[in-house]
């Protein structure tokens, strides 16, 4: 397989330490491939240990001296997001934590709910990833020049926070139910930011959107409820309209590596509708940029997650 060579240049990163959640496909596998061909060590943070091998394999197989590790990490459980956490964390690797790229996620699915009883795209796509950051928060701090990258969407400009059904228990649609844990990723992404700006924190926050790339994030639904129409359409729109994987992964990359990414920003292509292209700063959708919306979302998750970013207290005395 080709490698796709992005429009700014990927730096030498050996020495340097990348997590990425749901890495062995798509937009993550093409993350950690581009990351390892630059010398990064790289954790593969993956659902399925089997599948996260396999990624593993290719990797190497393209780049022999890549130093690439899979680690369990199941975003739909918090149990889960606390073990992987306390992994990394007991470590003490002297080579620190140079990102963290809160990448996985679940699409347009039909309602279901998580071990912690959340709605599965809320819970997954925000809720694990507010959890999983803040407990690695002290790692990250650490190490002088860190990023916490989050991965949101195009449809988070349709996304409306639902204040007293998140849930969807009351009322459920399941692309309505995902803009929403799209525009939670931007809201999360940008409060965070602010907060570390504050402190004069060496790290930097940064959400992305890879515009429209062709990956298996389209299919879950589909295939979840044997909906062979839907599948076969995305297939199709896949193939006509889509940028490759790798494509769609460089908004990704620019956000985790390039110099010109600063905290707060929002990064996406460039080209027409936003859909492909360079990656560049970009305005996101103005619900993204309610201080009250914010706050509130971060209060929520606290409380849901029971994780409580006391590290930034710390860290400001």
């Amino acid at each position: 397989m080709a490698a796709v060579q992005p429009a700014f240049a990927l730096p030498d990163l050996g020495g340097k330490t990348y997590v990425i959640t749901g890495a062995n496909t798509g937009l993550g596998f093409e993350t950690a491939r581009a990351l390892a061909r630059q010398g990064a060590q790289v954790v593969l943070a993956c659902r399925n240990l089997e599948k996260g091998a396999l990624a593993r394999a290719a990797i190497e197989a393209e780049t022999p001296s890549a130093r690439i590790e899979v680690l369990e990490l199941d975003l739909s459980d918090l149990a889960s997001v606390r073990d992987f956490a306390a992994l990394i964390r007991g470590r003490g690797d002297p080579r620190g934590l140079h990102a963290l790229i809160n990448n996985a996620g679940v699409m347009a699915i039909s309602r279901q709910l998580t071990a912690d009883a959340f709605e599965r795209q809320f819970g997954v796509n925000h809720l694990a990833h507010f959890a999983l950051t803040g407990l690695l928060l002290d790692r990250l701090l650490a190490t002088p020049g860190s990023r916490i990258v989050n991965v949101s969407s195009q449809a988070s400009a349709f996304g409306r926070m639902r204040w007293d059904d998140l849930d969807g228990s009351q009322s459920y649609q399941r692309w309505t139910a995902y803009a929403q844990s799209k525009l939670a990723n931007l809201l999360f992404s940008f409060e965070l930011a602010r907060r570390l700006t504050e402190l004069r924190a060496d790290i930097r926050c940064i959400a992305c959107h890879p515009g429209y790339a062709a990956t298996n994030l389209q299919f879950v639904g589909p295939d979840q409820d044997g909906a062979r129409a839907t599948r076969k359409f995305m297939e199709w729109s896949n193939k006509l309209f889509a940028q490759s994987a790798a494509q769609g992964a460089l908004p990704t990359l620019y956000a985790a590596v390039s110099p010109d990414a600063q905290s707060g920003d929002y990064i996406g292509p460039t080209g027409f509708l936003g859909r492909a292209g360079i990656p560049g700063k970009q305005r996101g959708p103005r619900a993204a940029y309610d201080p009250a919306a914010m706050q509130k979302l971060w209060e929520i998750s606290v409380a849901r997650t029971s994780v409580d970013y006391a590290v930034l207290g710390q860290a400001a005395r």
